[in-house]
């Protein structure tokens, strides 16, 4: 399980449409079995990735948590950087 925060000037609004788009349809194809406005949770390939997004002096701090996709949460957190 790898948990990994970072921070990014983008909007919430931005980061959760980001997200969708790179873990969800279009993507790598996960399934999203949670959204709430500051947290979605995707699951496929026996894990699953959880992204949490707050605001935080005037940027974006980005929580991710994952089980089996470690190299791609890697990926898509370095993007938003």
């Amino acid at each position: 399980m790898l948990n990994l925060k970072c921070k990014t000037k983008l909007s919430q609004e931005d980061v959760i449409k980001q997200t969708k788009r790179f873990f969800g349809e279009g993507g790598l194809g996960l399934k999203l079995t949670e959204e709430t406005p500051q947290c979605l949770t995707f699951e496929g390939g026996g894990g699953f990735v959880t992204v949490t997004v707050c605001p935080d002096k005037g940027q974006t701090q980005v929580a991710l948590v994952t089980q089996e996709w470690d190299y791609q949460v890697k990926r898509f957190a370095s993007d938003l950087l």
